[in-house]
């Protein structure tokens, strides 16, 4: 699996087609790799994948957690089977949109697992085959295992890219504090007695060096960051190993 950005990893869109049948003209940059990963339609598809996470992960997680527990709780009678199969369905059903997101945002391919077909076709043998099919239950353990590091990620993703353009850009925005705020640009340090400004040139030109390398390092962080997400989708919610066997 491919970790960085360059002429091996870029986007389908920008691949050209050469004379030959699958041929490849690689493409001209001219800017070095750590340079132009902020500028790369990958780097806003990975933040994009990032900041969706955290609303999907959550509601499959409360979904999860929910279901699970009502589920056990009514084992004791025959209402808990179904309640716990319909959760494994939907969850299963959750798991095809995951999919369908890595494939479009993360450019991962991730086959579908096999359906789930019960012997007789009638609505036990649909529970029973649901209840024992491995590729249901791993779909609840990415529910569960998403929800904890999509939000990790959210959170990284956010604080690199916000505070990375917003510091990179102050040196053209710093006037709004004067204008409008009656202080002499962003606040770095006060006190009682004392008040330290970010107003000077060289404190500008420190401030946007600052942000320019948190801008640069945030496609990268972000890159590192979801490649859990990756081997995620592909270990839980691809087929499982027999059926990829057949």
């Amino acid at each position: 699996m491919a970790t960085a950005y360059g002429p091996d990893t870029r986007d389908r869109e920008h691949q050209g087609s050469g004379p030959g049948f699958g041929a490849k003209t690689p493409a001209k940059h001219f800017l070095p790799a750590p340079l132009r990963a902020p500028l790369e339609v990958r780097a806003w598809r990975e933040l994009l994948y990032a900041l969706l996470s955290f609303p999907l992960s959550t509601v499959m997680f409360v979904f999860a957690v929910t279901m699970t527990s009502m589920s056990a709780g009514l084992l004791v009678t025959f209402i808990g089977i179904p309640v716990l199969a319909a959760g494994l369905a939907v969850c299963r059903g959750f798991g095809a949109l995951e999919r369908h997101r890595a494939r479009g945002l993360l450019r991962v391919e991730v086959a579908d697992p096999e359906r789930v077909r019960g012997k007789t076709g009638g609505p036990m043998s649909w529970m029973g085959a649901v209840l024992k099919s491995g590729v249901s239950w791993r779909h609840l353990l990415f529910t569960l295992l998403h929800f904890p590091w999509a939000t990790f990620t959210f959170v990284v993703a956010i604080t690199f890219w916000t505070y990375g353009l917003a510091a990179l850009t102050y040196p053209l925005w710093f006037w709004l504090f004067p204008v409008f705020g009656g202080q002499d640009g962003l606040q770095l340090y006060g006190d009682r007695t004392h008040r330290e400004y970010l107003d000077s040139p060289g404190e500008l030109a420190v401030t946007g060096a600052l942000g320019l390398a948190l801008v640069l390092a945030a496609p990268w962080i972000v890159r590192g960051l979801l490649t859990v997400d990756r081997l995620m989708v592909t270990g839980l919610l691809g087929p499982s190993r027999l059926a990829s066997r057949v």
